[in-house]
């Protein structure tokens, strides 16, 4: 498992609770965050999966992340 960061536009508690079922739902997905105090909306997730399967997630829900590199 890695933690891999991602600058988001989810912006409040109604945008987590509209990716939540998403991201919990996902084989490969242990723990998330987002920082909503961040100026990118940072995602924290801990993960087996690869950078691109996690945006295609992200995509689904109906928002927009971006790997930001460590």
């Amino acid at each position: 498992m890695e933690t891999i960061k991602f600058k988001t536009n989810i912006k409040c508690g109604g945008c987590i609770a509209a990716v939540t079922p998403f991201l919990t739902a996902e084989n490969g997905i242990d723990k998330w965050e987002v920082d909503l105090q961040s100026e990118n909306r940072v995602l924290s997730v801990e993960t087996g999966k690869s950078a691109g399967e996690v945006v295609e997630v992200i995509k689904k829900a109906g928002y927009v992340a971006e790997p930001i590199a460590s």
